[in-house]
């Protein structure tokens, strides 16, 4: 506890004054904590890096003659996501090795004898949790998606690709309105679908816009580009053609050739092409715009899996509070002792049935069966309640 005492001296004595009037329960249990967690970090985080990202990168500095000094910047930036992953299984395995060496050596019975109750001693465990829990969603929020993003924006230009963004193939969207109708009634449906064949740093190419706003007549426009211009609101179609194709039968279709062409459409199409699709590399407000982008293109699965993933990058940091309590109440049940090795064992066979568990109802949310509220929260809800049921074991 000197140590941490210390350590805290150094930051300024506001946080010294705020460590010390914690009781000395709750510091001594922290102080015993704060070691087996950084251990667990710097454990899961080495092996999850090592399997994730460095047998990739040395096969890459291998085979593909990627850089060495670039694959180390890569591994540097793709950290930070390892780092979230490591937080929860770091709690579970700090709170169980703590409070499992405390009681095999009969400082909890001691506690106890005093008339201290379970769930006093594992409250600076669940204060940890939480503490955690905070630190893990402003990581996956504020750091995660930047550096995912760096990092396969410096691996795509080491290797000759397009950064993400900037290009991508078969660009497509489809927008739903109001269809206005000859007899003055109107009903809602698909008004325009608009397809790309390619992205290609802010520019459309070969770029075909079918307007069904109107059921007296259909206009299909062709150009060769597109692009989107901030000052007109408008896209800017160039060296296409334009068909009008009237509804009835006898009358004729018309059609003509442009070099400029201003269409009000709307910006979605080039918001739809710079998203990228992987939900890790968005931040929870740029997973929301591609979930609205993505329902009103009618694309309602996709739509459906990412507004999943936005309740899962809500319910992922809850986790640690999961992992903390079940932890804590599996290592404070009296005469408990788990060594470092067998320690790690169980924290990966809890870590291993929590996510089969997460996975299960992940997927279920995906497919529709459930709301994608439920497929987040549930596993988190469950885990809560066999914490719970182990804790009151415990104070048996």
């Amino acid at each position: 506890m000197t140590a941490v005492i210390d350590w805290l001296a150094r930051l300024g004595s506001p946080w010294q004054k705020l460590w010390l009037r914690l009781p000395l329960l709750d510091r001594w249990l922290l102080n015993e904590l704060i070691g087996p967690l950084i251990f667990g970090v710097a454990a899961f985080t080495a092996v999850s890096l090592s399997v994730g990202a460095v047998f990739e990168l040395v096969r890459r500095v291998a085979e593909s003659g990627l850089p060495l000094d670039v694959a180390l910047q890569v591994l540097l930036l793709e950290l930070p996501s390892f780092l979230v992953l490591s937080f929860p299984m770091a709690t579970l395995m700090a709170t169980l090795l703590s409070y499992g060496k405390l009681s095999g050596n009969s400082e909890l019975t001691a506690l106890r004898s005093v008339g201290v109750p379970t769930w006093r001693m594992v409250v600076p465990a669940l204060l940890l949790a939480l503490a955690m829990t905070l630190l893990t969603f402003s990581f996956n929020e504020a750091v995660v998606p930047r550096t995912m993003f760096e990092a396969k924006a410096t691996l795509n230009r080491a290797i000759g690709r397009a950064v993400a963004g900037e290009q991508k193939e078969n660009v497509m969207y489809s927008k739903y309105g109001t269809i206005q109708y000859p007899d003055g009634s109107e009903r809602r449906g698909l008004t325009h679908f608009f397809y790309a064949q390619r992205f290609n740093k802010g520019a459309m190419e070969d770029v075909t816009l079918l307007d069904l706003s109107r059921a007296s007549q259909r206009v299909l426009l062709r150009a060769s580009r597109a692009r989107w211009s901030e000052a007109d609101a408008q896209w800017e179609f160039l060296d296409g053609q334009v068909f009008i194709v009237p509804s009835g039968e006898d009358a004729a279709s018309t059609s003509a050739d442009f070099q400029r062409y201003l269409y009000p459409l709307g910006a979605e199409p080039i918001q739809a092409a710079q998203l990228p699709r992987d939900s890790n590399s968005l931040t929870i407000g740029q997973a929301r715009t591609a979930e609205r982008l993505l329902r009103e293109s009618g694309d309602l699965q996709a739509a459906r899996k990412m507004s999943v993933r936005i309740q899962e990058k809500f319910a992922f940091p809850a986790v640690c509070l999961v992992f903390g309590l079940m932890g804590s109440s599996l290592g404070a049940r009296p005469q408990s002792r788990h060594s470092r090795s067998q320690g790690f064992g169980l924290t990966v066979l809890l870590i291993f049935g929590y996510y089969v568990l997460a996975f299960t109802f992940s997927s279920l949310g995906v497919k529709g069966t459930l709301p994608p509220v439920v497929t987040a929260w549930l596993p988190v809800l469950i885990g809560l309640g066999v914490g719970g049921s182990l804790l009151r074991q415990a104070s048996r």
